[in-house]
């Protein structure tokens, strides 16, 4: 019996003694949690909606530290068809939340046997949590609460306005903070996001003070009140628009508020005075002395005032020498404040119009990188960046940078040359010109070296016994860096192994295929995805001699290898409007066994294909299905939607043939082929890693995707030309 008809067989024979499953299972689809705070200190039972069954979760992971999640079962349907899997779109979850939790936005998600989840999202706040009232749309209607505490609701509808009342007494000092349109980034599948605006009135409903956007979209404000008295909350969306999943938490507080600190880079394990910008602040200074083996990064760190302590201030560690700016003229190029190379520089635009300038020297052909990080941080800088002569000549410039796989307000000048030996100038502006307490930044400079960042696509990924899963690691090679890169994964729960492949030199992207084994149980776990490269380098220095041919010493260049680590940067797939797929980064990649689902095998006729420049050979696929389950089923060895390739771990030259291969198997159908063809000119290639994906689709856009074991492709050399036969 040919291989490919045993393997029909045996899946044949696996398929009749595996559990039925409903047709087109599919992963839930987080919507919104109601309310979307929970107190810390506290256990709070909350609702969480989405899209699809979140039927028989069973697990809650949530990011950081000092929260605990549960699901409390749901009560039992005694009229529910016990053949049919319930539809369960709304469940409570328990969030155990410690004293000592650090208050902020956190990423959660629930597991089912389907899988991991898409992500939700819990603000954690020290105050009581209020629930909006049903009926709060009027000022006559406005909803009584206490304050401080944390006000949550939703602007359900076009035209929802929510009204809360509340007491102040003269003296009173209040902060209103507002997380929505932050919350929402994340949703996956909601295409429109809330504007909101929070406007304060007095107890005649006159407009005391009024906020849009603070924080992205988000309003704050403060207000000390002057008079006893009754006042008034309104929060709506900025357009009068509205959907049953704006969720919004206003915060109201008494505590101390920062909102900048200056400097913003901090040194790891070392003391620095903080000068604080913000609200109900004892003190206009703080200190914090970061780990020493903290990494550099953001660090969202509350800072002791006294007997108070104040919300996570944005702070950024750093291991660069730092140099702060003076207070003096360092407007134009001519005055320009020396600085030496690395440097993490600590700076303000403390009025409109201020513009820093820092001068460096440099010798012809050396390569330096300057970035600023400042918006991602809270800033209100739109930084402007540009190199500059000594005379104030314009070198080069960056106004918006890419930071990953996104676009930042922040400015970013990587590898730039200098194209003689002097003085240089980095200028640090707002584009707009605008300044003051609120404008701080950080310009790390440093002299450039390949590098590279790794991005990993998506953030989740489902396997059970016999059925593996696959994701895509794309590289952004920097500064000259154009080595292999060797995928590695940590974190793997029990009995579940990983097949890590490599990206290429001449490659974009490599993959990984995670395998549970028979013995695997359900479970779910967070990995850490990484790869490792190697530079050379000139070793920092050598005392060999050798003799050039005048028999003149000379010192040889000593060489060394260096090795390269990064660790991937994980992003979630979200439904753009009009169908498009977009990325949004988050914190963690969550890998989940469960149960199998529409697809319960992936089988080839070959793990091992070997090609010759120009020729081409047929991989055989056969799947599984779940009984019952006959919706169309498109195989493929890319990653890919509307002709965009998200992930392509094939050697370059190598292609899917879409004339002779049968990828879109219809009504049912079992069997396919690939067709892979090397090109004349391809790239040799050892055992190349890759995989055949079976997708079925959920919507427009997002596809739940099985994968076979590992492929290896190898391409052989061109061959030498014969040599000219002798006359």
């Amino acid at each position: 019996m040919p291989r490919l008809s045993r393997l029909l067989a045996v899946g044949s024979l696996a398929l009749l003694l595996a559990p039925a499953a409903q047709a087109q299972s599919t992963y839930s689809m987080l919507m919104s949690l109601s309310p979307t705070a929970a107190q810390t200190g506290q256990a709070s039972k909350l609702t969480l909606n989405s899209r699809y069954s979140m039927h028989d979760a069973h697990q809650v992971l949530v990011s950081g530290d000092g929260v605990v999640g549960q699901i409390v079962p749901p009560p039992v349907d005694e009229k529910a068809d016990p053949d049919k899997t319930p539809n369960l779109e709304k469940i409570q979850v328990r969030f155990v939340i410690a004293d000592d939790a650090l208050p902020g936005v956190r990423d959660f998600r629930i597991i089912t046997p389907r899988g991991a989840s898409t992500l939700g999202q819990l603000v954690v706040t020290r105050e009581p949590v209020i629930a909006e009232a049903k009926k709060n749309n009027t000022l006559e209607e406005a909803q009584a609460v206490v304050v401080p505490a944390t006000l949550c609701g939703v602007i359900e509808a076009a035209e929802d306005v929510d009204f809360f009342k509340f007491h102040a007494q003269a003296g009173d000092a209040l902060t209103f903070h507002v997380l929505s349109m932050r919350l929402q980034n994340k949703i996956h599948d909601l295409q429109t996001h809330s504007d909101p605006i929070l406007t304060l009135r007095n107890g005649a409903g006159v407009t005391l003070a009024a906020s849009d956007n603070a924080f992205d979209g988000d309003p704050y404000l403060s207000h000390a009140f002057q008079q006893d008295g009754d006042y008034y909350l309104e929060i709506r969306d900025v357009r009068y628009q509205g959907n049953k999943y704006w969720e919004y938490a206003i915060e109201v507080s008494d505590k101390p508020f920062v909102r900048h600190a200056f400097p913003l880079g901090v040194a790891a394990g070392a003391k620095t005075t903080l000068q604080l910008t913000g609200d109900n602040l004892p003190s206009e200074t703080a200190v914090i002395e970061p780990a020493a083996d903290l990494p550099s990064g953001p660090l969202w760190a509350p800072l002791a005032l006294g007997d108070q302590e104040s919300n996570p201030a944005p702070l950024l560690v750093t291991h660069l020498p730092l140099f702060q700016e003076s207070n003096g003229d360092n407007n134009l190029a001519e005055t320009a404040e020396a600085i030496t190379i690395p440097a993490g520089v600590n700076g303000r635009l403390e009025t409109e119009s201020d513009i820093d300038c820092f001068a460096f020297d440099a010798k012809k052909g050396e390569s330096f990188s300057f970035e600023v990080i400042a918006r991602r941080m809270q800033s209100g800088i739109d930084a402007h960046l540009r190199i500059l002569t000594a005379e104030g000549k314009q070198a080069t410039l960056n106004d918006d940078m890419k930071l990953f796989l996104r676009t930042s307000s922040d400015s970013q000048i990587e590898n730039w040359t200098a194209p003689a030996d002097g003085r240089f100038v980095v200028e640090v502006r707002d584009l707009h010109l605008r300044g003051g307490e609120p404008f701080v930044y950080f310009l790390q400079a440093t002299r450039s070296e390949p590098y590279f960042d790794l991005y990993a696509d998506t953030d989740k990924t489902h396997i059970s016994p016999g059925m593996p899963g696959i994701l895509f690691v794309r590289i952004d090679r920097k500064n000259g860096f154009q080595g292999e890169v060797q995928l590695q994964v940590d974190g793997l729960p029990p009995e579940v192994t990983a097949a890590c492949g490599r990206i290429l030199p001449s490659g974009v992207d490599g993959c990984i295929v995670l395998q549970a084994g028979p013995k695997a149980s359900a479970d779910a776990a967070n990995l850490i995805i990484r790869g490792v490269g190697q530079i050379e380098v000139e070793a920092a220095s050598t005392d060999d001699k050798s003799k050039d041919k005048d028999g003149d010493d000379q010192t040889a260049a000593a060489m060394e290898v260096r090795e390269l680590t990064a660790v991937a940067h994980v992003y979630q797939e979200t439904y753009q409007p009009g169908g498009g797929r977009g990325h949004w980064p988050v914190e963690t990649h969550t890998v989940s066994v469960g149960e199998p689902n529409d697809i319960r095998g992936i089988h080839l006729s070959t793990t091992e294909v070997v090609l010759s420049p120009g020729e081409s050979q047929t991989i055989e696929v056969a799947i599984e299905r779940a009984e019952g389950f006959d919706k169309n089923v498109s195989l493929d060895m890319l990653s890919r939607h509307l002709n965009k390739v998200f992930g392509d771990s094939l050697p370059k030259g190598v292609t899917v043939e879409a004339g002779p291969s049968k990828t879109l198997l219809t009504a049912g159908a079992a069997t396919g082929s690939i067709v892979l063809k090397a090109a004349d000119n391809a790239e040799p290639a050892e055992r190349q890693m890759a995989a055949v994906m079976a997708n079925v689709s959920l919507n427009f856009v997002m596809k739940a995707t099985y994968a076979s074991e590992p492929v290896f492709i190898t391409v052989k050399p061109i061959p030498d030309p014969e040599p000219a036969a002798k006359p």
